[in-house]
């Protein structure tokens, strides 16, 4: 019987099995919820239809991939364009045909990469369709990449080219990575950040968590980790899987960091004027 790929409809995590999966392991973590109907998983037949494929240009040569309606956690997958080759961290829940054809027309894929299993969407698609060099994944997270093969774990950090590195962090996942892009000045930041916006996109507070939908905090050693890496890492703008936040640099970063280290374990959301504040004393 053959392997075929399904997703969750719960939180969108693909899997590859011979029927439709016993259970999600995303799911089943204790920083998701289970779904309340019974486990559902989609056929890739069963997906194409549902959703509409969406792109956007930012500046610094990124360009954001979505989906609509949210399949899923629903998150976005970040195109680097580069002209030795472009990096694709995270992905979106799918990839529609306008979607792969706008990757292909942008210079396909040469190097693959995500922070965590909340930001792996459909990288099994980016893997099939443009055979990339680089599979990366932080050898603590192997065990959730049963969709894709990847072919180069790493430690504590991985240098994919100059100026364009991996950390590994912990803390929200056991595997959780940042990326860092020097020459752009933006931390991929997986879910080691939430950044709260408002319908205009305007970044109105941000936040650190172990389980964002459960509010279980990190530890203070967790937090210590972060601030480790974090501090000596140059950004002005931070991307989520979620959001695409300019304005949340490393002294805000930090703030949220402190502000942990000061009190007892707790997700605060804390706002961005606040923070801006915290970051200049």
């Amino acid at each position: 019987m053959p392997l075929k790929p399904y997703a969750c409809a719960n939180c969108g995590h693909w899997q590859r099995y011979f029927a439709p999966p016993p259970d999600c392991p995303v799911c089943t973590d204790t920083r998701n919820d289970l779904p309340e109907d019974g486990w559902r998983f989609l056929t890739v037949e069963e997906v194409r239809p549902m959703l509409r494929g969406h792109w956007r240009r930012l500046e610094r040569d990124l360009v954001a991939f979505s989906v609509s309606p949210p399949l899923g956690l629903n998150g976005t997958g970040w195109l680097l364009l580069h002209p030795e080759g472009n990096i694709a961290f995270e992905a979106a829940p799918f990839y529609t045909d306008e979607m792969l054809a706008e990757i292909e027309r942008l210079g396909g894929i040469r190097i693959l990469a995500a922070s965590h299993v909340h930001g792996y969407g459909a990288l099994w698609q980016l893997q099939d369709v443009f055979k990339p060099e680089v599979m990366a994944i932080q050898k603590e997270d192997l065990r959730l990449t049963k969709a894709f093969r990847v072919t180069w774990p790493y430690d504590d950090a991985l240098e994919l080219r100059p100026g364009q590195v991996l950390h590994h962090v912990g803390g929200h996942y056991e595997g959780q990575a940042v990326l860092h892009d020097a020459g752009r000045r933006i931390l991929f930041c997986g879910d080691a950040f939430k950044v709260d916006q408002d319908e205009a996109g305007n970044s109105t507070a941000v936040s650190t968590h172990k389980a964002f939908h459960k509010s279980i905090p990190l530890t203070p050693g967790e937090i210590r980790r972060y601030r480790e890496v974090i501090a000596g890492l140059d950004f002005d703008t931070v991307c989520t899987p979620f959001e695409h936040a300019p304005g949340i640099g490393r002294d805000i970063a930090l703030a949220v960091l402190d502000d942990q280290l000061r009190g007892p374990p707790g997700v605060r959301h804390i706002p961005v004027d606040e923070l801006r504040r915290s970051a200049t004393r």
